[in-house]
């Protein structure tokens, strides 16, 4: 009990300076000082309950305190892993959690509107309600529905822009070449009566019937999973808040699937790789001293002169 006072109090300490911090306007120090104080930290807290769960350990309850060893790690990589990344794609910009959010509820919804109307054929013994009538209608469904909402959510700036404090305020910034609109002629691919000869496109549109279509074929199987753990357990819900349909855990299982692919693709093949001259100099006013900005400065300068002379 004392150790987890003792840790208590250190955790409260630790809000309170972020809560000045935050105050201060200063997210940057915020999420830097947090990486530095719990590096430390967070390493002799794990070493201590690693060697306190050896020391407690007890003849004949060996399997039991395993057990719930990894009962404990597995929640935490399941719960705080999978939650970290959803959080990461919040400060990337909310289209960037509320897309892929949105594409995993409707692909649920229309499964079971198809499965319900057309659904003969079962599709995997998990879940003998799941057939493939309405795991092919809810995929084309899904993938139309990515282009289309990502037409929409992408022509607002609140959605589209980065967060880069714990503000609520409305947002502006540059959208990026992603979120600006071209054009693309129809001609030659629509007969002359056609109203519309060319056609506003986004090109996040493109990224979109990626995600589109990894919720549609491979997000699902996070449902599949929680489908046969359940029935490990005997159990047929995770929870009743929600009457028909379970708890709010029955209803994330691909949600979580959904947020890590998301954040991957986003960093893999979204965002710019190089590195831009913001970004190195927020890396500069963050980590380095004033004495030492002003040595690179100085350092800087005699470069920058000897190749001015170099090239006169």
């Amino acid at each position: 009990m004392l150790y987890f006072g003792i840790s208590l109090s250190k955790e409260l300490s630790i809000v309170l300076q972020i809560y000045h911090c935050f105050l201060k306007n200063s997210f940057i120090g915020i999420y830097l000082w947090w990486m530095v104080s719990y590096m430390n930290d967070g390493t002799c807290k794990t070493h201590s309950g690693f060697m306190w769960f050896i020391l407690t350990l007890k003849k004949k309850m060996y399997k039991y305190q395993f057990g719930q060893y990894a009962w404990t790690h597995m929640i935490l990589i399941v719960v705080f892993t999978q939650s970290s990344f959803t959080v990461a794609n919040i400060f990337e910009g909310i289209f960037w959690f509320l897309l892929p959010a949105t594409l995993i509820v409707i692909n649920d919804i229309f499964a079971y509107i198809f499965g319900f109307f057309f659904g003969r054929t079962p599709l995997i013994k998990l879940s003998p309600k799941k057939t493939w009538e309405g795991f092919i209608g809810a995929s084309v469904t899904t993938i139309i529905s990515a282009c289309v909402l990502a037409n929409i959510m992408g022509r607002f700036q609140w959605l589209t822009c980065p967060r880069k404090d714990l503000s609520t305020g409305w947002l502006q910034c540059d959208p990026g070449p992603i979120f600006k609109p071209e054009c693309w002629s129809l001609s030659g691919w629509v007969p002359q009566w056609f109203p519309w000869k060319e056609v506003s496109i986004l090109p996040v549109q493109w990224h979109a019937l990626w995600l589109g279509l990894f919720a549609s074929i491979i997000a699902p199987f996070g449902g599949f999973f929680a489908s046969g753990f359940k029935r490990a357990f005997k159990i047929k819900d995770f929870g009743d808040s929600i009457p028909g349909h379970g708890g709010i855990t029955d209803r994330m299982d691909c949600q979580m699937v959904m947020a890590v692919f998301a954040y991957i693709y986003h960093q893999s093949f979204v965002v710019p790789q190089s590195i831009s001259v913001e970004m190195i100099l927020d890396q500069i006013l963050a980590n380095l001293t004033f004495e030492e900005q002003h040595a690179l400065y100085m350092k800087l300068g005699e470069i920058i002169q000897e190749r001015l002379i170099g090239h006169s």
